[in-house]
C-alpha cells in the first residue's frame, strides 16, 4: 500500500511492501517488513523527504495492524500498547502527508487512521469520518500507482454497507470494485479475501448461486498461494455455508 509511480525493483518501498504482503498473507513473520520500513523511514528523515517518510511510517503502521489482526484471529485481544502504537504511526503518517501536500499519501493515511478505529476500536462512526475522506481521494491513490490502497478503501466502504448501514447492493458494488482493482495487480495472494468479501455481500443480497461461484474460485487460489491457514479456512467455510444455503433453496423449490 505504499508504492507509487516510478518505483523500481531496487526501491526500498518495493522490497518492504513485498515483505509485508508475504507476512500478512502467507507467513505471519513481520520482522523483515518492519526492518525495511524502518530503514526507509530513517533514510527519508535524513533526506528531509516528508512524502517518503510518511510512506514508511504508514508502512510501519500497517505492519503493526497486521500483527494486531493476527492476535484477533487467534482469539486474543491486542495489547492496548500495540493498538496505541498502530494509531500513533497512522496519525504520524497522516500529518506528514498533509504537510508534504501529498494527496495520494493523505488518502492512504486517512484510511489507515480509519482502519484503527473500525477494526480495533469497533467504532464505525468515528472510522467513517476518515474513510469518507479517503474515499474522496481514492482516484489519487490509483493515479499514484497504489491499486491495492484504492482497493482497500472500496473494501471497507463495502463492509460499511454490508454490516453497518445495511445496503447489500451497494456493498456488492463497492466490493466488486475492490476485487477488480486487486485482479489488476495479478497477485494471487490478495485475491481470495476479495472474492470472499464479495461473496458475503452477494449472500446478503440473496444471490446465493453467485456467492457459491465466488467462494469456489477463492478456495483453490488460497490453497495454491499457500496462504496462512485461517486465510484458507475462510473461503472453505464460506463455501460450505453457501452450498448448504443453495441446497436449501433448491429443496424449498421442490
Amino acid at each position: 500500500m505504499t508504492t507509487g509511480p516510478g518505483r523500481t525493483a531496487s526501491d526500498p518501498f518495493v522490497a518492504a511492501d513485498e515483505a509485508l504482503v508475504q507476512a500478512a498473507f502467507c507467513t505471519g513473520e513481520f520482522t523483515t517488513a518492519e526492518r525495511l520500513f524502518d530503514e526507509a523511514r530513517a533514510e527519508a528523515a535524513r533526506d528531509g523527504d516528508q512524502e517518503a517518510e510518511a510512506q514508511a511510517v504508514g508502512g510501519l503502521g500497517m505492519t503493526h495492524h497486521y500483527r494486531n489482526i493476527a492476535a484477533l484471529v487467534a482469539g486474543q485481544a491486542p495489547a492496548e500498547a500495540d493498538i496505541a502504537a498502530e494509531d500513533d504511526l497512522m496519525r504520524r503518517a497522516l500529518g506528514l502527508s498533509e504537510e508534504a501536500g501529498d494527496t495520494a499519501g493523505t488518502g492512504r493515511a486517512l484510511f489507515g487512521v480509519g482502519l484503527v478505529l473500525q477494526v480495533l476500536h469497533r467504532d464505525w462512526d468515528a472510522a467513517m469520518r476518515y474513510f469518507w475522506q479517503a474515499f474522496g481521494l481514492a482516484e489519487a491513490l490509483e493515479e499514484s500507482g497504489d491499486l491495492y490502497g484504492r482497493s482497500e478503501i472500496h473494501r471497507h466502504i463495502g463492509f460499511y454497507y454490508l454490516v453497518e448501514d445495511v445496503r447489500p447492493r451497494e456493498a456488492v458494488r463497492q466490493l466488486g470494485h475492490s476485487l477488480a482493482l486487486r485482479e489488476r495487480l495479478e497477485d494471487p495472494r490478495r485475491i481470495p479475501s476479495a472474492l470472499v468479501a464479495l461473496g458475503e455481500a452477494e449472500m446478503a443480497a440473496g444471490n446465493v448461486p453467485r456467492a457459491v461461484e465466488l467462494f469456489r474460485r477463492a478456495v483453490p487460489i488460497a490453497q495454491e498461494a499457500a496462504l496462512l491457514p485461517w486465510r484458507i479456512a475462510d473461503p472453505e467455510q464460506n463455501l460450505r455455508q453457501a452450498e448448504a444455503a443453495a441446497a436449501a433453496e433448491a429443496a424449498a423449490r421442490g
